[in-house]
This record gives C-alpha cells, sequence and structure tokens, in this order.
C-alpha cells in the first residue's frame, strides 16, 4: 500500500512540475513577444523591409521566478534587414542594417507594467554589407555609373578602433575611381568618409538603447562590423 502511495505521489508531482514548465514557457512566450513590439516600435527594428526581422530571447529557467522578482539575468535581442537615415536626410540616403546583435545583463523592471527596463551591462555589434554602402553611395553621389565599397587597407598610423578603411571603384563624371574612404564612429553616430567624392562626411545615427554606444569599427571581407557597450542602459521608457 505504501509503495503504491508512492507511486501515486511521483505521478502527480510529475503532472505538477509538467504544468508548471508549460505554463513557464508560455509565459515567457508572451514576454518576449510584448517585449519585440516594443523594440520595433521605440527602435524601428525590423523596419523598411519585407524580410525585416526582431527576435528577443529570455535565458534562465523559470522564468516565472525572475518575473516575481522583476529581474533577468540575461536577455539577447537580434534584429535585422531595416534602413536608418543619415542625420541630415538626403535624398537617397537609407541605409540597410544587416543585423544587430545585444547582449543584455543583470536587468530589472521598475514594476510588472513599466515599459522600460534597466540592464547593468550591454554588449553587442551591427553589421552592414558592402553591398549596401556601395547602393547608398552610389545614390547619394550619382555622378555616372554604380560605385562599389570594399575593404581598405589600413593608412600608417592606424588610428585606432574608432576608424576603419574602406575602397571605393568604380566610375564616375566618366572616369575610372579608385580612391579610399573610411567609417568613424563616436557615441551612436558614425561617419562615412570619400574625400575624392563628397567634402563632407555622410552621418548615420544607429538606433540604440539609452546609454549604448559604437566603442570601435572594423573592416572584414564581409562588411563593416561596430561593436557596442553600454553600461547602466535603459530601454524602452
Amino acid at each position: 500500500m505504501g509503495r503504491r502511495w508512492v507511486k501515486v505521489l511521483l505521478i502527480v508531482f510529475g503532472i505538477l512540475a509538467a504544468l508548471f514548465v508549460a505554463v513557464d514557457r508560455i509565459a515567457v512566450h508572451y514576454a518576449e513577444k510584448e517585449a519585440v513590439a516594443l523594440a520595433e516600435e521605440k527602435y524601428g527594428y525590423g523596419a523598411g523591409s519585407t524580410d525585416g526581422f526582431t527576435e528577443l530571447s529570455i535565458h534562465g529557467f523559470p522564468f516565472l521566478t525572475q518575473a516575481a522578482s522583476l529581474t533577468f539575468d540575461h536577455v539577447t535581442l537580434t534584429a535585422g534587414n531595416f534602413s536608418i537615415n543619415t542625420t541630415a536626410n538626403a535624398q537617397g540616403d537609407h541605409l540597410g542594417i544587416r543585423r544587430i546583435e545585444l547582449d543584455l545583463h543583470d536587468l530589472s523592471a521598475p514594476s510588472v507594467t513599466a515599459r522600460r527596463v534597466d540592464a547593468n551591462l550591454v554588449t553587442g555589434r551591427v553589421t552592414i554589407g558592402y553591398e549596401e554602402l556601395s547602393g547608398v553611395l552610389s545614390r547619394l553621389t550619382a555622378r555616372g555609373g554604380a560605385l562599389t565599397v570594399a575593404q581598405g587597407t589600413a593608412p600608417a598610423g592606424d588610428a585606432g578602433p574608432t576608424l576603419a578603411p574602406l575602397r571605393v571603384t568604380g566610375t564616375q563624371d566618366g572616369r575610372k575611381l579608385e580612391t579610399a574612404a573610411s567609417i568613424s564612429v563616436a557615441a551612436d553616430e558614425f561617419e562615412f568618409r570619400v574625400p575624392e567624392l563628397a567634402a563632407q562626411p555622410y552621418t548615420w545615427r544607429i538606433p540604440l538603447p539609452q546609454n549604448v554606444n559604437i566603442t570601435a569599427v572594423r573592416s572584414t571581407a564581409d562588411g563593416v562590423e561596430f561593436e557596442l557597450t553600454g553600461h547602466q542602459v535603459v530601454l524602452g521608457g
């Protein structure tokens, strides 16, 4: 008889555990969906493209325990295939962002209904392809054939992590062009400089949570990568 009760209790415990896991996963899915909607509304992630996307994952189990304490250990946010415009709003200035990745650590919310979350540390990366840079430069200059932007060679006395060398080739005003270019970063903005084509740089601002900045940039074989870092970050709000 005693063994039967033990068996029954184990079965009940297993059912309750399964129900708890199911409820926990439903709750985290709902919370992630609401957070994605807020990120798209606040920062424009996933906008301006039919294949734009935004994904958010709340890590750790159980979620309900974290939600009850309004604290979360780790959240990741990934978005891509959306566009941004220059700070000057020039014609044809839309630039596609291939991908943005944010790793958020040690988060807290002021209340259950608050539309903001604070994170002690945020790190991440933004990637822009050379195809997108080539397209926007061709549109902004518009004096001949298409221009191609590619990885460049660092100049003597490398400017360090805040400048990435690029190379531009193509046709401009009926002549062949091959010239140096660069991207430099400061705060949440980056400047695209092509001295032979434009006296002033083209500037874009990346939509980032408050207190997240671009801390480094580099040109790779596949595109330009920006490193992101932030402390005492405010999301939403």
